[in-house]
């Protein structure tokens, strides 16, 4: 008999996460474990689960769900993160595939499709849809900023977003390394200005992205 895989559903529209459950838990196989409607409650409930499955919309009522991705990865690393998106393309496949993503599905898939893309996962494989692999933007490279672009940052800023990312408070980043809470800030100020991002979230899905390519380059 199958493991049973615990589920954590975070999605902005409640009629649609309700039927979502519905549709998993007619599988003996899948149990949900948890829903909300924010990206910071859905990672409270990853901590507290650490799920086998994460069904995530991409538009929460704290923007995009990319630094989401992130920050669940750290709290559970063994986790599938599936993102529910109205924007089915290759582009952003790719975009959230780095970020540590395990699929995309768009919103007007079937429920058996759903159930296949679990499923494939469960083998260890990743589905896509076979039109991709006729679209142009399939057949372009990715880019590849590589190292270069975290050499931008000096050991200390790394550090403080290594620590952002894994959802550690500023003041506690600030005890670790003895300089003060108006340090930190100050660090983010010349962060940003060296991201090319301008609020937290931002910095974080950028940080992530990059640091992610470049571990894989190395």
């Amino acid at each position: 008999m199958k493991k049973v895989w615990q589920v954590v559903i975070v999605d902005i529209h409640p009629t649609s996460m309700l039927g979502t459950k519905l549709i998993l838990e007619e599988q003996q196989d899948l149990l949900v474990r948890g829903m909300t409607s924010t990206g910071t409650e859905g990672l409270e409930l990853v901590k507290i689960h650490q799920p086998d499955l994460i069904l995530m919309d991409y538009r929460l009522p704290e923007g995009q769900a990319d630094p989401y991705i992130t920050q669940m990865k750290n709290a559970s690393m063994h986790s599938h993160v599936i993102i529910l998106t109205d924007e089915d393309n290759v582009k952003l496949f790719r975009h959230l595939m780095g970020l540590g993503a395990s699929g995309m599905l768009s919103k007007q898939a079937s429920p058996s499709q759903l159930i296949h893309l679990i499923s494939g996962l469960r083998e260890g494989c990743v589905s896509i849809p076979i039109s991709w692999l006729t679209s142009t933007e399939w057949a372009q490279p990715s880019d590849s900023p590589g190292e270069e672009f975290l050499v931008e940052l000096t050991e200390t800023e790394n550090f403080i977003m290594e620590r952002i990312v894994q959802g550690v408070t500023y003041d506690k980043i600030a005890s670790e390394i003895n300089v003060s809470r108006r340090s930190i800030d100050n660090y983010l100020r010349k962060i940003y200005v060296k991201l090319d991002v301008s609020s937290r979230a931002q910095a974080i899905e950028r940080y992530a992205l990059y640091a992610r390519q470049a571990k894989t380059l190395s």
